[in-house]
């Protein structure tokens, strides 16, 4: 009876490796799948401050001074920007797999333009929101 080397070394060199990071050439819609991930992310943080600020306002008069102030403030406006700027990049990015999904728009252009679509839309709409903000403010 012949021995075989069952070590797990020999195994592992036998098998198929995948390609690592250096195969793959950049790509939007890589670097779009990746800012889709962040702004889920960031959406659940706004979301906890959005709810921070709506207990303050049905808690009582100084915790919603409190609140307002913060959101008010510089840093809370940065804030304030940035998640209006991740939902409407994220529900765009929700487009674009709806998009996907339903077979359309697969091939190259199409999908580079679905991407560019995606950045500048979100761009735009926070531009627009906060433009329209700030005039009836």
């Amino acid at each position: 009876m012949a021995k075989t080397d069952s070590s797990p070394i020999a195994h592992e060199q036998r098998r198929p490796l995948s390609p690592h990071l250096q195969v793959y050439r950049f790509a939007l819609t890589m670097a779009m799948s990746i800012m889709h991930r962040i702004t889920g992310v960031g959406l659940y943080a706004g979301t906890l401050l959005l709810a921070w600020w709506l207990i303050a306002a049905a808690t009582d008069a100084s915790s919603f001074a409190t609140a307002n102030w913060f959101m008010g403030s510089i840093l809370g406006r940065l804030i304030l920007f940035g998640f209006t700027w991740a939902l409407f990049h994220h529900m765009l990015g929700g487009v674009r797999h709806f998009i996907w999904d339903m077979g359309y728009g697969m091939e190259h252009p199409e999908r580079e333009y679905l991407a560019q679509g995606t950045l500048i839309g979100g761009a735009v709409l926070t531009a627009l929101v906060w433009i329209v903000a700030y005039s009836v403010r």
